[in-house]
């Protein structure tokens, strides 16, 4: 029987890149849980005079997307959730050596799972990182920037990298 390598062509492994997926996967689950087990829906710790720790339920996507539509939302975002890490782990699989490339996917990777694991268990995503200013006012209530968690900033950070290495390829192609 042929098994199939985890290594690209170039002798690159996918495991570090997985790897990297779980620390971020535990550092997520880890922060929530500390959260679930000290906080109640709603209650907030001033920290800076522009950051509060919170708790705080989202049962839609960015921003509260689609949070208000009756449950149904809670099985697409899984859905989505899945396939994305299937396609993640296949590209792993097929270009582990393209550093920032897969650093972006494995990122995007923790997070995504660290919220699918969220709505599977509770329903909903747990967030509590609370960033307000002013100069936001206009655009969120009182300039509270809606509540994150650490495996949202994993996935924005991934989206950025991904963005970078797309803005890298290109020119290196010119």
């Amino acid at each position: 029987m042929v098994r199939p390598s985890l290594s690209g062509r170039s002798g690159a492994h996918m495991w570090p890149w997985l790897a990297w997926a779980v620390v971020l996967l535990a550092g997520d689950q880890i922060t929530k849980t500390l959260i679930l087990g000290h906080y109640q829906l709603g209650d907030a710790t001033f920290i800076t005079g522009f950051f509060n720790i919170v708790r705080a339920h989202n049962t839609g996507a960015a921003f509260s997307f689609l949070s208000d539509a009756g449950g149904w939302q809670r099985w697409l975002f899984t859905g989505i959730g899945a396939a994305a890490t299937v396609f993640i782990v296949w590209q792993l699989r097929a270009h582990p050596g393209q550093k920032l490339f897969c650093f972006a996917l494995s990122s995007i990777l923790g997070g995504a799972v660290g919220n699918v694991v969220d709505r599977l268990m509770h329903g909903y995503v747990v967030d509590f990182l609370d960033f307000h200013w002013n100069f936001l006012a206009g655009m969120f209530p009182a300039g509270h920037f809606p509540a994150f968690n650490l495996a949202d900033m994993a996935i924005s950070v991934g989206a950025a990298c991904l963005i970078l290495d797309e803005l890298l390829r290109v020119r290196r192609e010119r």
